[in-house]
C-alpha cells in the first residue's frame, strides 16, 4: 500500500546556550497509508507538535528521514498539496469569512468562482455568516480555518485540534466533513486532545510519549492491546479464583497472555467449571494513555 507520509529514525533536537536542551523526537519511525485517518494522540509534552512541524517542512529534524506524499517537506510543490489547521489560528480580523478564503485560494494558486467559496462557507456551516472575522467566536473561527484547509481538495489534511472551542453539535458537523474528505480519497492526520472523537473519526493510531512512538496500529489493535479477558462461567464458579479468575463487579476476568489463558481454562474445568464465553477486553483511548503514563512514570 502507498504511503502518504513516512519518517525513519526521526531525530530532533533543539539545542540551547546552556544546559543539554530538548530532545523532543527521539528515534521515531512511523508511515501512514494513503487514505488513511490517522489519530496522533499522546499527553503534552510528547513531540506531536514537532512532528507535525517537520511534516509540514517547517522545522528541520536533527537527523533521520521524512517523506511527505513521495517527496521533501521542504518542496514547494509537496507543501501545496497539504491542507493544514493549526492549533492556533491568527486570522485577519478586517476581512469578512469568504474574503479571507478568496486570499488563502491566492496564496495556494487557487481560483475558485464566488459560488465555489460559499459552498465550501455552507459545508462549513458559515452560509449565513456575513460578519467580519473579527467578531468571530471560536468556534467560527476553527470552522473557517478547516474551510481554508479544505480549499483545493489536498490529498493529505493535518489538523491540529480541528474541533478546538466547537460545541458538541458542531462537532458531529466536523466529524462529518472529516469523513466525507476520507471518502474522497484524502489522507487525514489528527492531533487532538478530544480522544472520544480521534476514535469516531481514525482507523489507525499512533501514541507519542517523550518523542518516542510507544503504540502504533488500527483502532481494534490499539484498543485491544492488552492481555486482558472477560470470562463467563455457567456453573456457579465456586473456586474460580484459585484457577487464576479473579471476581470483578462485572463477573470474573484473566490478565495472562493465550498460553497462561489456556492454561487457566484447563485448570478451571479440571475443577469441574464449565465457561461459556472468553472475551477480550478493550480499552478506551484514555485508558491507554493513562496505562502508558502510569507505566513510565513506575520506571
Amino acid at each position: 500500500m502507498a504511503e502518504a507520509l513516512s519518517v525513519r529514525n526521526l531525530v530532533k533536537h533543539y539545542p540551547t546556550l546552556f544546559g543539554p536542551g530538548q530532545q523532543a523526537l527521539r528515534g521515531l519511525t512511523l508511515s501512514v497509508p494513503t487514505g488513511a485517518a490517522f489519530g496522533l494522540i499522546g499527553p503534552n509534552g510528547a513531540g506531536k507538535t514537532t512532528f507535525i512541524k517537520v511534516l509540514l517542512g517547517v522545522v528541520r529534524p536533527t537527523s533521520g528521514e521524512v517523506t511527505v506524499l513521495g517527496g521533501d517537506p521542504q518542496d514547494l510543490s509537496v507543501r501545496a498539496r497539504i491542507g493544514y489547521l493549526p492549533e492556533r489560528m491568527h486570522l485577519p480580523a478586517a476581512l469578512k469569512g469568504r474574503d479571507f478564503l478568496r486570499s488563502v485560494s491566492t496564496l495556494k494558486g487557487l481560483s475558485p468562482s464566488d459560488a465555489e467559496l460559499g459552498k465550501m462557507l455552507e459545508r462549513v456551516g458559515l452560509a449565513n455568516s456575513q460578519q467580519r472575522i473579527g467578531t468571530f467566536s471560536k468556534g467560527m473561527r476553527q470552522r473557517l480555518g478547516l474551510a481554508a484547509a479544505m480549499l483545493g481538495k489536498p490529498e493529505l489534511l493535518i489538523l491540529d485540534e480541528p474541533t478546538d472551542g466547537i460545541d458538541p453539535l458542531g462537532r458531529v458537523e466536523v466529524r462529518a466533513l472529516l469523513l466525507e474528505e476520507k471518502a474522497r480519497g484524502a489522507t487525514i492526520l489528527l492531533n487532538s486532545h478530544l480522544l472520544a472523537e480521534t476514535e469516531r473519526v481514525c482507523d489507525r493510531v499512533g501514541v507519542l510519549q517523550l518523542g518516542q512512538l510507544k503504540l502504533d496500529g488500527t483502532l481494534e489493535e490499539i484498543r485491544h492491546a492488552s492481555s486482558r479477558w472477560s470470562v463467563t462461567f455457567a456453573n456457579g464458579a465456586e473456586g474460580a479464583d484459585v484457577a487464576g479468575f479473579v471476581r470483578g463487579e462485572k463477573g470474573f476476568h484473566f490478565e495472562g497472555d493465550v498460553a497462561a489463558l489456556n492454561k487457566a481454562i484447563d485448570a478451571a474445568r479440571a475443577k469441574g467449571l464449565e465457561i461459556t464465553s472468553v472475551v477480550p477486553m478493550t480499552r478506551d483511548l484514555e485508558a491507554v494513555l493513562s496505562e502508558l503514563q502510569g507505566s513510565e512514570e513506575a520506571k
